[in-house]
């Protein structure tokens, strides 16, 4: 098995993949490491098979993929176990599990998984892979390109920052509530949104972080 650092860079070269080609820049952001700790690392996961380098891009092989898959599924199985049983807060489970998961072992992790009744999708929304490698796409646009007087359902948000997960959890902002956009101010301004009764103004910009459904897009 890879190093817990090695794991890690396939995690995020794998979610780095789903928006677009990947080059080492943005793993080093990521990580919040060097560029050149980030040229090592990668040499050491090229020689063990798991990424291809195409000049500057870099690319999962069907090994690696599987492995950052698993390491995926091992991550959010972990933070349902801090959520939901050991009650840690949303924007705290997400570094915890970051640890957990290099620990968990095949068998524990499907221990877990029927122990939770086998949750599709982690405490932010994401779904968590299957024991075969298998990922249901969650499809959505984001909070920000709704129009004025339209409502949806949140679907997920994004899980990298402690902070805006903190302040979408004091407005009640999580997957599953329903938000209406009630204003929407021109050139790029914030939104006024209604969630349980309660009216916010947020950012542009953290609204762009807000998945909701596509199809539930009712103007009242």
């Amino acid at each position: 098995m890879p190093s817990a650092t090695l794991e890690e860079y396939l995690e995020i070269i794998y979610k780095l993949s789903e928006q677009g080609v990947v080059k080492p820049t943005p793993i080093a952001h990521a990580l919040g490491v060097a560029g050149p700790t980030v040229t090592a690392t990668l040499k050491r996961l090229e020689s063990r098979g798991f990424v291809i380098r195409d000049d500057s891009d870099v690319i999962l092989t069907e090994e690696g993929r599987a492995l950052a898959v698993d390491i995926i599924r091992r991550h959010r199985v972990a933070e349902r176990l801090l959520v939901d049983v050991l009650g840690i807060p949303w924007e705290d489970a997400h570094e915890d599990a970051c640890r957990l998961e290099h620990a968990l072992s095949p068998r524990v992790i499907e221990a877990l998984e029927d122990f939770l009744d086998n949750p599709s999708v982690c405490p932010h929304g994401h779904p968590i892979p299957t024991a075969r490698g298998e990922i249901v796409a969650i499809e959505g646009v984001s909070l920000s390109q709704l129009a004025s007087g339209m409502r949806s359902t949140i679907l997920q948000v994004a899980e990298d920052n402690e902070e805006i997960l903190n302040y979408l959890g004091s407005l009640g902002m999580y997957p599953g509530t329903e938000v209406k956009v009630c204003e929407s101010a021109p050139f790029e301004g914030p939104l006024l949104i209604e969630v349980k009764g309660s009216k916010y103004a947020i950012a542009r910009d953290v609204a762009e972080r807000v998945l909701v459904e596509k199809g539930d897009q009712n103007e009242s």
